[in-house]
């Protein structure tokens, strides 16, 4: 098996885990702005999520900065690409620059 079936099949299972984390990671932020406004605390055993969620989000919006400066170069537009690669990571700059090798 080379790189190119492995991306192939490895790209869309990571593509859906990443959309669906990184929401989740949304709303707990979301959860937890509410209980700050409310006087509220999340339960104690969400704090590691949370810290997880706060690093996930900020890679991912590094991601999304990084992806909206170069998708011009690469014909595309910026803010899609930059949406679509806050949702996906790392595999949205992959597949930015690949377009640009072929």
């Amino acid at each position: 098996m080379n790189l190119k079936d492995i991306k192939q099949k490895l790209f869309p299972i990571i593509k859906i885990i990443s959309t669906a984390l990184i929401t989740g990671a949304m709303g707990l932020e979301l959860w937890n702005m509410q209980t700050s406004i409310t006087n509220n605390q999340l339960p104690s055993i969400l704090t590691p999520a949370l810290i997880i969620a706060h690093i996930a989000l900020s890679a991912h919006f590094m991601e999304a900065l990084i992806a909206a400066y170069y998708a011009p170069t690469r014909n595309q537009t910026a803010i899609k690409y930059a949406i679509y690669t806050f949702f996906v990571g790392t595999v949205g700059l992959l597949e930015l620059w690949e377009n640009q090798d072929t």
